[in-house]
């Protein structure tokens, strides 16, 4: 049986701290999410590489490196309301749950939701709720949120994200093109129309697709043919 707790502590040592990520709190958060868990079966023995691996419908579980450093960049502190776009697996909404108060997790693929939904449920993390839904709307319903973070590029960051944050809110996302060649854009509101913006560095996802993203460029099997 593969030791994964043993794999997870030298992930988080050679991919985490040793790449300068030393917030005490995400490194506890990292440590205390069994990533394999939110993988298929026959990918759990890859949980600790260094990299992103796919989950299904065309969509991936992030990097473990990227999802501290985005979470770090958050400043997510006890008790804050945390919106997380592209739920894909549920992992990083996991992740965040070790130091928020709530968080509402999006993902645009009924059948990844419920996954991930249930998953969760299962591992115990009960502070997530996930909704099936177009993440580039945000979750109006459930706002304004104190973070969001979105594991899915954009070709700009919406309005109607920026306008879900609480004053004082961050916001973490990548900007940039459908594939590649994007940034990792931190947004803060600073008042009610004052948002300041910095860039983090490159990063590669996959798009973020809806309507204040990108458009949906999947086939589809046309209805009512063979």
């Amino acid at each position: 049986m593969a030791d994964f707790a043993r794999r997870r502590d030298r992930m988080i040592e050679r991919q985490i701290i040793g790449r300068g990520l030393a917030d005490a709190r995400v490194v506890a958060a990292m440590r205390a999410v069994p990533r394999e868990r939110f993988l298929p079966e026959d990918l759990r023995d890859s949980a600790y590489e260094d990299g992103p691996l796919p989950i299904g419908a065309g969509q991936t579980i992030s990097q473990p490196y990227i999802v501290a450093l985005m979470v770090e960049a958050a400043a997510i502190q006890p008790g804050d309301r945390v919106l997380e776009i592209g739920a894909g697996s549920g992992y990083a909404a996991a992740v965040i749950s070790r130091l928020a108060g709530e968080v509402d997790a999006i993902e645009r693929h009924p059948e990844l939701a419920r996954a991930a939904s249930l998953r969760l449920a299962a591992l115990g993390f009960d502070t997530v709720r996930v909704h099936a839904g177009d993440g580039t709307l945000g979750l109006p319903e459930r706002a304004p949120f104190d973070a969001i973070l979105s594991s899915a590029g954009g070709p700009e960051v919406p309005d109607c994200l920026r306008r879900q944050l609480q004053i004082g809110g961050r916001l973490v996302m990548p900007v940039g093109g459908r594939s590649g060649d994007q940034t990792l854009v931190k947004v803060v509101r600073r008042d009610a129309d004052r948002f300041d913006a910095e860039t983090l560095g490159p990063v590669s996802f996959v798009p973020l697709i809806g309507a204040k993203g990108w458009r949906d460029e999947a086939p589809r099997t046309p209805v009512g043919l063979p």
